[in-house]
């Protein structure tokens, strides 16, 4: 079954440096994936109200608890779409600060290890002032139409981003790996 083979790469986890993220939406698209644990499978959940698109490819780093009790979420840099359930190798650069209607809400910045068009970069201060600034504006108005807002906090570097993998790792083990490898996607 597909969702067992999820579980064995997420206990199959290296350290912070080496990380996989479960891509569920793809740079580029207005649809919102969410992996489904009862499922076993990626399902759309909605579509954005707002005429924006993911800057990003949109996953999860298995086998972490966010300070709301989900998988902490990451932003994958990369030059093309993959595709919900792609797997992707990648390092953790920066951390994206944000809050929303639910808690804190914090996303891992990340680049493909096997991508050379990214993999060089290593913090926040390799990624172009550009597209961060890009990033932070999808994520301050893609839920306005909902009438939901988002408090932009701020980026931090590669440092603070491996503390947020570690602590969520630590929640992860501390509550005895809740709902099977991803916890809650919404």
């Amino acid at each position: 079954m597909l969702a067992s083979s999820w579980v064995k790469l997420a206990s199959s986890m290296a350290p912070a440096e080496t990380l996989h993220c479960l891509v569920e939406v793809p740079k580029g698209s207005r649809n919102k994936y969410v992996w489904d644990e009862r499922l076993g499978a990626i399902k759309l959940d909605r579509f954005l109200f707002s005429s924006v698109v993911y800057p990003t490819d949109y996953g999860f780093i298995p086998d972490t608890l966010s300070e709301k009790r989900e998988a902490l979420d990451t932003m994958v840099l990369v030059s093309e779409p993959t595709f919900p359930g792609c797997v992707i190798p990648v390092k953790a650069i920066a951390v994206f600060r944000t809050r929303d209607e639910d808690g804190q809400d914090d996303k891992l910045l990340c680049v493909p290890q096997k991508d050379p068009n990214w993999n060089g970069l290593d913090g926040l201060g390799d990624v172009s002032q550009t597209l961060l600034t890009e990033i932070e504006h999808f994520w301050r108005i893609y839920k306005e139409p909902e009438g939901k807002s988002v408090d932009i906090q701020g980026w931090e570097d590669r440092d603070p981003a491996h503390r947020v993998i570690d602590e969520g790792r630590a929640r992860w083990r501390e509550a005895g790996s809740p709902e099977g490898a991803f916890p809650g996607r919404q």
